[in-house]
């Protein structure tokens, strides 16, 4: 007969996995970046895919690379730069960054959603997300400016998962209210004042870095989304796990459904993003200015 042998005791204290750390973190972080800015912004901006141009309507007072700034993970994809922009747009503050991070890059969710932590405790209390998705609404064209109303995540692992620190936030987080419903009257009625033409939708997130099936884009549609991509969900359950009031805008660059899939490459989807962005610059100076 075969023992079993003994295993040795093990004290798992999941250190690695606790928001402990993740504190100490993000409290290291913001303390570097303050002391470079004294800056307080007001408004956090996350620029998607083909939009990092939107810098250029920020009187831009400071800028900090993400490669110098502690615990900062470093963006790996074409057309995200990699940096925290500081400044003002009139007379409101505001941080920018220069591209975002992706599960699918390697990182944790917890790295992913990390600069939006950073974000809160310099001072945000509203943030900016913006991506570039593709459309399965049938309403949909690409160069469309979609304002997002609510979202889907099927993304494999979620930025909460773990022990709870009360000092970011609740354990358990209402979010019947993804996006501001205040932030979006006000951003269709700006839309309205400035002609620009825009649509509202459900946005899924998937993991990437695969554009979708012909299978998956039936079940994005099945699911009840009208564009999908593969950002901005995690992002935006952290801002409402620590309260930040949350607007999102997405830019469809390509069309799919269960029939047939427009050839699309990454070089594509961010010239679409470009052609859409004077718009979208506008749409969101305007907001920021007014709400």
């Amino acid at each position: 007969m075969d023992t079993i042998p003994c295993i040795p005791e093990v004290n798992l204290t999941l250190n690695n996995f606790t928001n402990l750390p993740m504190w100490e973190k993000v409290q290291e972080t913001v303390s570097y970046i303050k002391g470079k800015t004294n800056f307080a912004p007001e408004y956090g901006i996350i620029l998607g895919s083909g939009l990092g141009s939107f810098t250029d309507d920020i009187q831009i007072e400071f800028t900090l690379p993400y490669h110098e700034i502690p615990n900062f993970p470093v963006s790996t994809v074409q057309g995200h730069k990699g940096a925290l922009v500081f400044g003002t747009i009139g007379y409101k503050k505001v941080v920018a960054m220069q591209g975002r991070f992706h599960f699918y890059e390697g990182y944790d969710m917890k790295e992913v959603t990390f600069p939006v932590r950073v974000m809160k405790y310099l001072g945000v209390e509203k943030l900016i997300v913006s991506n570039a998705s593709g459309g399965v609404n049938v309403n949909y064209q690409v160069g469309d400016i979609v304002i997002l109303k609510d979202q889907i995540n099927l993304l494999p692992e979620h930025p909460l998962r773990g022990i709870n620190d009360e000092r970011f936030g609740p354990r358990f987080v209402n979010m019947s209210e993804p996006f501001s419903k205040d932030m979006i009257a006000k951003a269709k009625e700006l839309a309205q004042q400035l002609s620009i033409k825009v649509q509202d939708g459900i946005y899924l997130g998937l993991q990437g870095p695969t554009f979708e099936t012909l299978a998956e884009y039936k079940m994005v549609k099945i699911l009840g989304a009208d564009c999908v991509g593969m950002s901005t969900v995690p992002e935006v359950i952290v801002a409402r796990h620590m309260d930040l009031e949350t607007f999102g805008i997405s830019v469809i660059t390509d069309i799919g459904n269960e029939e047939s899939i427009e050839s699309i490459t990454h070089k594509e989807v961010l010239e679409a993003a470009q052609k859409a962005e004077p718009l979208v610059r506008r749409l969101i100076k305007e907001l920021i200015l007014t709400y």
